[in-house]
């Protein structure tokens, strides 16, 4: 009897440690992340480009036109580095799309592998026939993004990072914005859900986020006038001012999705809306300095939405401006064009985190047909 105990207690020992040797293989636990929001660390050995790879670089235009830097790309790191740390487009002030910090591999050690976002270049003939790009999370931090270049040859990379770096640092930019709607989730300003769920839209507007106005205003088109819904919430709190409007107006054939009409239409929105302590005065777009630029998106299961960045300003008033950024998709369930859009006011602060980080509320404008699987 006293034997059958010893094997059935040895059993259960051997059960209980088989069980957490497996747990501790499958479930590792993770440090936080170091360094903060849009800093990146790139690990590559520096190379100096050839004649020929020059050549190939200054082909493309990879330095902001409006900027008046211009330096000579000379080195494989000082490419990485004018595409993940261009300047960022309309913005009033110069701040690039990451910070860069830059080590050589064999400095790539456990004090540094922690960084929230880590671009890896491994150029190596002896390892690589092909060159390819590997993006990974939560590696060796949480959260984090990493993106790995494997490459034979110099010259292969050059050629590679011409036509992907853009949507590596995209892709960056992406992880950042979808840390930011996580956040975003623990808390959300509740008369704004509610005046959003009637018109059958959801974003998550956070709790920190006063309502301004749930309004409509009317708007002159085509000979005829539209009634447009607006809701206006606001952060005031710090230095830094965000607002985030929602604006929605019905659909009709001949309605063109341009930068030109997007413009009119926020224009027209927006200096009903927006007015500064001088009587008279209103909010506008700057169209002169720094013209407003748009692109297509994904958001939402890879939906389509129009990207506007531009600049905005008090007219007739003030000197009042600051960036903004719009996002525009249709509304195929109800025929609506709808708009987001955050802008800032922040005199003398740097813009680009508060930015990024209104600029993900956009990201979470959930539609009718978004709801359907």
């Amino acid at each position: 009897m006293q034997k059958f105990k010893s094997t059935f207690i040895c059993a259960i020992f051997i059960a209980i440690l088989t069980t957490m040797i497996s747990c501790s293989s499958s479930e590792r636990t993770l440090v936080s992340a170091t360094g903060t929001i849009y800093e990146c660390l790139v690990v590559m050995n520096n190379g100096a480009l050839t004649e020929a790879e020059k050549e190939e670089v200054a082909t493309k235009s990879l330095v902001n036109e409006v900027s008046g830097y211009n330096e000579e790309i000379t080195t494989t790191y000082g490419l990485v580095e004018a595409v993940m740390g261009a300047e960022m487009p309309c913005m009033p002030q110069i701040e690039e799309y990451f910070k860069l910090t830059h080590v050589t591999m064999s400095m790539f050690d456990d004090v540094v592998k922690p960084t929230r976002n880590i671009l890896i270049v491994d150029i190596n003939p002896n390892k690589y026939t092909q060159t390819q790009a590997k993006v990974s999370t939560d590696n060796w931090s949480k959260p984090q993004a990493v993106c790995r270049i494997q490459a034979p040859s110099q010259k292969e990379f050059v050629t590679y990072w011409l036509k992907n770096g853009e949507w590596i640092r995209d892709w960056f930019v992406n992880q950042e914005i979808q840390r930011q709607c996580k956040f975003y989730k623990g808390g959300s300003n509740n008369d704004a859900k509610n005046v959003l769920a009637r018109q059958q839209y959801e974003m998550l507007i956070p709790s920190d986020y006063t309502l301004v106005k749930d309004t409509t205003v009317d708007v002159q088109s085509d000979k005829k006038i539209e009634k447009v819904q607006v809701l206006w919430c606001c952060n005031n709190k710090g230095p830094t001012r965000r607002d985030v409007i929602v604006y929605s107006y019905p659909h009709v054939d001949g309605d063109t999705l341009t930068l030109d009409f997007l413009n009119a239409r926020r224009d027209a929105v927006l200096s009903q809306l927006v007015t500064g302590s001088v009587k008279g005065s209103y909010m506008g777009t700057e169209y002169n300095i720094m013209p407003p630029q748009m692109r297509t998106i994904n958001v939402q299961d890879d939906a389509t939405a129009y990207e506007i960045r531009g600049l905005w300003k008090l007219k007739e008033g003030e000197a009042m401006g600051g960036p903004y950024v719009s996002h525009t998709r249709l509304d195929k369930t109800n025929s609506r064009i709808v708009t987001t859009e955050t802008f800032l006011f922040a005199p003398g602060q740097k813009k680009r985190n508060p930015l990024r980080q209104a600029e993900a509320i956009l990201y979470t404008l959930t539609l009718p047909e978004d709801n359907v699987k």
